[in-house]
């Protein structure tokens, strides 16, 4: 949605939503939540334990009922979880409630930034590159579908992404408060 006075990332596991999401809520002066760590600080549980607890339909539920209030909010920078599109409510909560980031990994880059990560339930097991190709052909279209700017993956540092971050949306987002909105 442009104008819109929230960003909201989405992507895949290891795009950089997190990091690179801190920098730009910083630079716009928006407030920021990972959805995750809200996730973590509502149950006082890591994402894996609840996973463990809960299973991914039991994450699901909660990850939509705060994907839901925190996109209600104005002036957030809404850092999603990589799988947060698979619900079409969130997909619509995203695309009516601000503008939308994807921040884009290929494989490779996934592997070589999740190399020591041991705490995403969906990547545990033995054969990362499967499970994440597999999540790759289901989730790409909807990041596709859904986004107002895509940001293609390099290879480079959470500084220079996100500066690059800032010039695209610089040139692509316009930002404006409710009431202007209203007043136009």
């Amino acid at each position: 949605m442009n104008p819109s006075r929230n960003l909201f990332i989405v992507g895949p596991t290891g795009a950089g939503k997190t990091s690179i999401g801190r920098r730009l809520a910083e630079h716009y002066g928006l407030a920021f939540v990972d959805l995750d760590q809200a996730i973590e600080q509502q149950t006082g549980a890591s994402v894996s334990t609840v996973f463990e607890l809960e299973g991914e339909a039991g994450f699901r539920q909660r990850e939509c009922a705060l994907l839901d209030r925190h996109s209600r909010d104005e002036d957030v920078l809404l850092a999603t979880g990589a799988g947060a599109v698979l619900d079409p409510d969130n997909r619509r909560s995203l695309a009516e409630r601000g503008y939308v980031v994807w921040l884009q990994a290929s494989i490779e880059q996934q592997l070589e930034r999740l190399a020591r990560d041991q705490r995403r339930p969906l990547l545990a097991g033995e054969d990362r590159r499967a499970r994440l190709e597999s999540m790759y052909a289901i989730r790409t279209p909807l990041y596709q579908d859904l986004a107002d700017l895509a940001v293609p993956g390099l290879h480079e540092g959470v500084i220079a992404a996100g500066e690059r971050c800032i010039e695209l949306l610089d040139r692509h987002w316009r930002r404006h408060a409710a009431n202007q909105e209203s007043a136009a």
